[in-house]
């Protein structure tokens, strides 16, 4: 296969039917299957507990426990990516997953029905815990997927490959919203388990046939200068060593993990507040057919790129997606809703795509994995916390205050009352604090000096060819000379 640090980074456009792209296309489809089934699961997985207990803060719990697991495995995530041959961890990512979900086929069949309908039962959560874990094995390909964008694709070009990467979430969000929603209705979790067990056999079996050339690929220096290295183990001082020495990346990552605070509320909230406008079936096909619009704005950034500054790019699609959030829950309205979630969807893989590709650029190659996983650790720290607490806010003070309460009595001429418009008003809240945090940053310190570090030419590391790295997952990769 051709070597990606030789091709041309003045293309404009990708090839994806030749040499490193065409491999980096086989990667792609392999995770749109596995990015099906674990949404799919986390969907219906959401959709079944509320249908089963009618329990909002049983949504934000499996929330949190999602979030507290990403949080506090990313760094280790990262730690295996960086040290081991990478098509060897997609392939230990996808059979973890496999067996965990092969257990939890097995208790499902086996327990009495009414078990999953009492929230407190030990046993329902116990099932969704390991639910959980099948679905936070598929986040070490989450991980590895960006640093695979470095690897085989040129530099120039790696912005519109990352589009293609939000392309495939949107996919997948179109898939599962049909999906998840119809099989909860037919057979509760029984089907989805099955097919997630049917999806992730194929995914092995398509990932046997796939070659991924390991090599060291060159990349940016970062901007304390010298080359990197690659360092052993988990290596979370050498890591932060690394966020630090780049100009603006801590307050890259604190806006981030701020967001995704903020982003905690919709994640917990969401689906209890669709599902108190529409029922089961038709909320999973509405997110299938508004994933549409995840779809369009990958192909978008794909097409067209970010622009000269992701990072300016990162904050002006931030602006967009809290306006828009903050205007959706203004009226009980499955139209307004819709609208407000096209908007926010379309717009989502310019954010992500923004900061990968500020990664990609300005951390080496060889720390990738670890970076991006310290990222995504520090980013979802957050949300854990928000999905606990504002599930029992919501459910205890917020919604009884807009039923008959002060909130009611205070605004509900003109807001509304109920259950639904307690959640809508944790939304327009949050989306306004999203709102006003996002314009100070762009008129900060640290914005200008990520903006000046992306765009600074640095020499790149010394390219090293070296041969495929140890093929047995546990074993670590032979360090550069």
């Amino acid at each position: 296969m051709d070597d990606p640090t030789t091709t041309s980074s003045n293309a404009t456009r990708l090839d994806l039917r030749s040499g490193t792209q065409r491999t980096f296309a086989h990667v792609l489809v392999n995770a749109l299957l596995v990015s099906v089934v674990n949404y799919t699961l986390w969907f219906a997985v959401t959709f079944w507990v509320y249908l089963q207990t009618r329990s909002v803060f049983a949504t934000g719990v499996i929330a949190g426990i999602f979030l507290v697991a990403t949080a506090s495995t990313g760094i280790w995530f990262g730690s295996i990516v960086d040290h081991h041959q990478k098509q060897r961890v997609l392939q230990a990512s996808a059979a973890t997953s496999l067996v965990i979900y092969l257990v939890c086929l097995a208790g499902y069949l086996v327990t009495p029905a009414e078990v999953f309908r009492d929230p407190s039962s030990p046993r329902l959560w116990v099932f969704v815990v390991l639910l959980m874990l099948g679905v936070i094995a598929g986040n070490l390909r989450t991980i590895a997927l960006p640093t695979l964008v470095t690897l085989l694709v040129p530099e120039g070009l790696r912005d519109r490959a990352n589009g293609l990467v939000g392309t495939t979430s949107g996919v997948s969000f179109l898939v599962t919203s049909v999906i998840s929603g119809l099989l909860v209705a037919a057979g509760g979790m029984r089907y989805v388990l099955l097919l997630a067990v049917a999806v992730l056999t194929g995914s092995l079996l398509h990932l046997a046939r796939v070659r991924i050339p390991e090599r060291r690929v060159p990349v940016p220096a970062t901007a304390a200068g010298g080359a990197v290295d690659p360092g052993r183990g988990v290596d979370v001082r050498g890591t932060l060593r690394l966020v630090r020495g780049v100009p603006g990346l801590v307050a890259l990552i604190a806006f981030s993990c701020f967001n995704n605070f903020l982003g905690g509320t919709f994640m917990a909230l969401m689906d209890a507040y669709g599902l108190s406008l529409v029922s089961v079936q038709v909320w999973g096909l509405l997110w299938g057919a508004l994933s549409a619009a995840m779809i369009l704005g990958g192909l978008a950034v794909a097409r067209f790129g970010l622009g000269s500054n992701p990072v300016r790019t990162l904050l002006l699609v931030n602006v967009a997606l809290w306006l828009a959030t903050a205007v959706f829950p203004l009226r009980s309205s499955i139209v307004l809703l819709a609208v407000g979630m096209t908007v926010f969807l379309f717009l989502m893989p310019f954010a992500e795509a923004s900061e990968q590709t500020v990664l990609q650029r300005v951390v080496p190659y060889e720390r990738q994995g670890r970076v991006f996983g310290f990222a995504q650790s520090v980013e979802q720290a957050a949300s854990p916390l928000t999905a606990f607490l504002i599930s029992p806010v919501a459910q205890f003070v917020v919604i009884p205050s807009m039923t008959d309460g002060a909130g009611a009595r205070a605004i509900g001429g003109w807001f509304g009352t109920g259950s639904d418009r307690g959640l809508a008003l944790v939304f327009v809240v949050t989306a306004l604090i999203g709102l006003l945090v996002t314009l100070l940053a762009l008129a900060s310190r640290p914005y200008r000096r990520l903006s000046a570090a992306y765009r600074t030419p640095v020499a790149p590391a010394v390219t090293e060819h070296r041969p495929a790295v140890a093929a047995v997952v546990g074993c670590p990769a032979p360090e550069a000379a």
